[in-house]
């Protein structure tokens, strides 16, 4: 019976050492409870004045920010921008959405009841103005915005018919197998007088970071010499380009490539302008095909051998597009996001355009035109900005066929910043309508089909290039903050949610590893509609900004690893050219003498667009009025879209350029 009785001891004895803790020293439990009472409120008070201090600093290092944000951002061109009426009527929208908000406020804490039948159960003046506020509300504003709303749902709903169609002819596409064949025989290699003589055009202006990879492309394309010559057309106003180009020029010279520099001292209509004094030489004539490559752009060395197939046994075409390929798709959340755009837009609505119709817009860069069709649609005009588009619904009110051939890609640069995407799609979108104007008139009076007309005047111009940017502006940005005040308007979750991210998704199809970026996409989508609503307005109504021409900045990423082979090519050949670098310094080292000298190192800065902050408060605001209302997908919807538009305003998407 001993292992029991000793079990029995050792747990009296644990139970009696544990029990007398609390009664051997009933003292020292008295004095500790205070004490620790105290360690514990100043562990909480320092914690809290820790918050309290790390709030303030970063609310303080934010309004800093701002501050010196607004301090030296480069105001000038956007100050005359912000003056227009678009940002008046948006502060206005702004002012009145804040002064309804304070009202809704005051009216939930108080609990007034909104159905007050006698009038002296009114208390005080501001209750009477927001009854007052209701009563009118209901009987003018509410019908006018009900009827603005339900007209731009049906645009929508009719834009994005328009983009299932389209997607469902891409399937169809890749369903049978439809591409472009080629009509003719290819050419004899061995006998180069089989190949007909192309002119290639590379206009460039001030592109110090991208010329050299685009003229080494193009001099390395496979065709025999005696049938190609290039063109380098430079508008550069910058002397120091203009140097740098005019000597890589005379180096491909000197090693046997047909390369001619020309340099206009009047510098009149732009890109159009400049194609145009060039297709005015004499030589022009004994060539029958023109390739344009922008300054950014690198096509292939069987380029030519790829495209040019087609023209043979094909005497109506007149134009073959190539797609682009992007180097710097992955660069930012900007690059990405543009690349969705884009390869949407290559994939889908030019492809199929291109297959159903023969039809679609120049995109100004990357494509093989027959001269005799530039020359018999009028040619190079400057009329407008879009002088790619102009020539291509001309060339195709002529007879001409085109085709897109999306297997064969030219790689090029993605805008990385938002101020040099921003003047891009502002070309872009005012552009349209400028030529829409001009061009309405020829389009209903031409020879082709009706339904060809139908298809430029509806689809190509009014629904894909009007519509869209007015309903997403108006419908998103304005309408759907506004009925968060007026509930007698307020639009369906479906429309709000479902069907964009539907589109959305759509859109992403051709670019299957972009889906993560789903939502930053549609709320991206509906930040750059002020931009182009605003160009559309302006070339519609021939606006100041209508006529704007920005050169797109180029960042040169795509033209590092040629610039490496070309530095070794050089290396390897220095010995047999030495007398000819002795007269002319190769390109790349004057480039880097001229950027110790004449470069000087910039630091770069953001900058504030004001038109995209007063829409997030805005839509900030009107978030706030939907959290009274218990609304979820409108808040959500609210929030992050005004979360959009105070990034992109303070300018935090994107690189920043100097």
């Amino acid at each position: 019976m001993a292992p029991p009785s000793v079990e029995v001891t050792i747990e009296k004895s644990l139970v009696e050492l544990n029990g007398s803790n609390s009664l051997a020293f009933p003292d020292k439990q008295k004095t500790a409870s205070p004490k620790q009472f105290t360690w514990v409120l100043l562990l909480k008070a320092h914690k809290a004045l820790t918050c309290i201090s790390w709030l303030a600093m970063g609310l303080w290092a934010m309004f800093a920010s701002v501050k010196k944000r607004i301090a030296l951002s480069q105001a000038r061109e956007e100050e005359i921008k912000n003056k227009g009426r678009l940002y008046r009527f948006l502060r206005a929208c702004l002012a009145i959405s804040i002064l309804a908000l304070v009202f809704e406020v005051v009216a939930h804490f108080k609990k007034w009841n909104l159905n007050l039948i006698h009038p002296w159960e009114v208390q005080g003046l501001m209750q009477w103005s927001y009854m007052a506020w209701l009563s009118f509300r209901v009987d003018y504003v509410a019908p006018l915005v009900t009827m603005l709303s339900k007209s731009c749902v049906v645009l929508f709903m009719i834009q994005s018919l328009d983009r299932l169609v389209l997607c469902i002819g891409c399937f169809w596409i890749k369903y049978k197998k439809l591409k472009p064949v080629i009509e003719g025989e290819a050419h004899d290699i061995e006998d180069c007088s089989s190949f007909p003589m192309v002119l290639v055009q590379i206009p460039m202006c001030n592109e110090r970071e991208v010329y050299a990879q685009s003229i080494s492309a193009v001099c390395q394309l496979d065709w025999p010499k005696d049938s190609l010559l290039i063109q380098v057309l430079d508008d550069s106003d910058d002397e120091n380009v203009q140097l740098l180009i005019r000597n890589e020029v005379f180096s491909w010279k000197q090693k046997g490539m047909n390369i001619i520099y020309r340099h206009r001292y009047i510098r009149t209509g732009y890109k159009a302008g400049n194609l145009k004094s060039a297709m005015a030489c004499d030589y022009v004539k004994d060539y029958e095909f023109v390739a344009i490559f922008d300054a950014d752009f690198q096509p292939n060395p069987d380029f030519l051998k790829q495209t040019i197939p087609y023209f043979k046994g094909n005497p109506e075409l007149g134009l073959v597009q190539a797609r682009w390929s992007f180097v710097n798709k992955d660069e930012n959340l900007l690059t990405r996001l543009q690349n969705i755009n884009m390869c949407f837009h290559f994939e889908v609505e030019q492809q199929v355009s291109g297959i159903f119709l023969n039809f679609f817009g120049f995109n100004g860069t990357a494509g093989v035109w027959r001269i005799k069709a530039l020359e018999e649609s009028g040619g190079w005009l400057e009329r407008t900005t879009v002088e790619d588009m102009d020539i291509a619904v001309r060339a195709h009110l002529n007879g001409w066929k085109f085709i897109f051939l999306n297997d064969v890609r030219v790689l090029c640069e993605l805008p990385e910043s938002y101020e040099a995407y921003k003047k891009q799609q502002h070309r872009w979108h005012s552009g349209p309508m400028q030529l829409f104007r001009l061009c309405l008139p020829a389009i209903i009076t031409s020879k082709i089909s009706i339904w060809k007309k139908a298809n430029l005047i509806f689809l190509f111009f009014l629904l894909r290039k009007l519509i869209l940017p007015f309903y997403s502006f108006t419908l998103f940005c304005i309408i759907l903050p506004l009925t968060m005040f007026i509930p007698e308007a307020e639009l369906p979750v479906w429309v709000i949610c479902y069907v964009p991210v539907f589109m959305s998704l759509l859109n992403i199809l051709p670019t299957p590893k972009s889906f993560p970026f789903l939502m930053p996409y549609l709320l991206f989508e509906n930040t750059m509609s002020v931009t182009k609503f605003n160009a559309m307005v302006s070339g519609l109504f021939q606006l100041g900004s209508a006529y704007e021409w920005v050169v797109t900045k180029k960042t040169g990423r795509s033209s590092e690893s040629d610039l490496l082979a070309l530095a070794e090519r050089e290396s390897k050949t220095s010995n047999q050219e030495k007398i000819q670098r002795r007269l002319s310094e190769s390109g790349l080292e004057m480039l880097s003498k001229l950027k110790q000298q004449g470069v000087p190192n910039v630091k770069k800065r953001n900058r504030l667009y004001r038109k995209e902050l007063a829409l997030a408060f805005l839509l900030l605001t009107a978030s706030a009025r939907s959290l009274l209302s218990a609304h979820g997908v409108h808040f959500y919807f609210l929030l992050f879209q005004g979360l959009s538009f105070l990034v992109v305003g303070l300018d935090l998407i994107g690189e920043q350029m100097s």
